[in-house]
């Protein structure tokens, strides 16, 4: 395979020079070239025709934001974000996810290395360059309403990593008020999942919010895993926040999160979205041995098909599906009382 050509865009000659020297470490990266600012970018994307480009947010001229929307309208490709810890970057972050970045890494915090602020930098523009992108305009759209009816006792979990953003927008936009009490685990740092909470309550009519441990599952009410150091997971009736160290390399892990819903002899849901690896595989498996209606996003609709695939091949998804169908096949299975899984189609 040949290495992944990368454009470093960033307004700061410093940040330039050391975002290139930390990927050009990883011999399957090729830096190709860097650019000031938005204008210089556009231009070097034609010279160069990168396989992926990392993006600063806060730039002259046009923002990060502002250039991302023109390269997924007009020219779809791989985009990691670059922000600060800020609560400013973080929303806008949050934002460019939604438009279609990739992923985001944060800049080195003051008396952080590089080297240590960037560990994950390679591996996520590597990942980024075998992303499925799409124009903005081909973009699922919102499912239609009024179908849905309350199962108090149905408990939904959802997990999603690269591209889980978009996926998690698309889908609790489309959520009645009285959705299914629903805990949501998306591989995202401790700093982006608060504001990732109050975003996805804005455009939900279900209550969403950061998980709290001791927090009651209640329709209505959908609970995002904090990013950091601790698991989501769910007993008696309650969320609980689990301090253990990482399972598959995450923490908070899917795994986790499916497993302990499998235990609690409810009506349940399972439900694995877009992301890299195969955590949330084994749990979802476990959850559907346990009597739970489980879903996968399907490899089109993707933007990385690996724990969807993982899921799959295990035997653990009884149905795959495209983004733009996920959320209605969901209200439906919760919404059903009883019944053995489905064979998987």
């Amino acid at each position: 395979m040949s290495a992944v050509s990368v454009l470093v865009v960033d307004d700061s000659a410093t940040m330039r020079s050391l975002i290139s020297a930390v990927l050009r470490r990883d011999p399957e990266i090729n830096v190709v070239g860097t650019a000031a600012d938005p204008l210089e970018a556009r231009t070097k994307i034609k010279e160069l025709n990168p396989d992926v480009i990392t993006l600063d947010v806060e730039m002259p001229n046009m923002n990060g934001l502002e250039f991302l929307e023109k390269i997924m309208r007009l020219r779809p490709m791989p985009v990691v974000m670059v922000s600060t810890l800020t609560q400013a970057g973080t929303d806008v972050t949050l934002a460019a996810l939604e438009v279609g970045a990739v992923d985001a890494v944060a800049k080195p915090a003051p008396g952080v290395p590089a080297a240590e602020a960037f560990a994950d930098l390679a591996e996520k523009v590597k990942v980024a360059a075998r992303s499925r992108v799409r124009p903005l305009e081909d973009r699922a759209v919102r499912e239609h309403e009024g179908v849905y009816h309350a199962d108090p006792n149905h408990v939904l979990a959802i997990g999603s990593s690269t591209g889980g953003v978009e996926a998690l927008l698309t889908i609790l936009s489309a959520f009645p008020a009285d959705c299914p009490a629903t805990v949501v685990t998306q591989h995202m740092p401790a700093s982006f999942t608060r504001s990732f909470a109050a975003r996805l309550n804005k455009v939900s009519a279900a209550t969403v919010s950061e998980a709290e441990d001791g927090a009651p599952l209640k329709p209505g009410h959908v609970y995002i895993a904090p990013g950091g150091e601790a698991h989501l997971a769910v007993s008696g009736g309650r969320c609980r926040l689990v301090v253990a160290d990482p399972v598959n390399g995450h923490r908070p892990s899917v795994d986790v999160l499916f497993g302990s819903v499998a235990q609690l002899g409810r009506p349940m849901t399972g439900v694995i979205l877009t992301g890299m690896g195969k955590d949330g595989a084994k749990g979802l498996l476990t959850m559907r041995q346990a009597g739970a209606r489980t879903l996968g996003q399907d490899e089109a609709s993707c933007v990385v098909y690996g724990m969807p695939r993982a899921a799959f091949e295990l035997g653990a998804v009884e149905r795959q599906l495209p983004l733009s169908r996920m959320a209605l096949a969901i209200l439906e299975s919760c919404a059903a009382r009883s019944g053995a899984p489905q064979s998987v189609a």
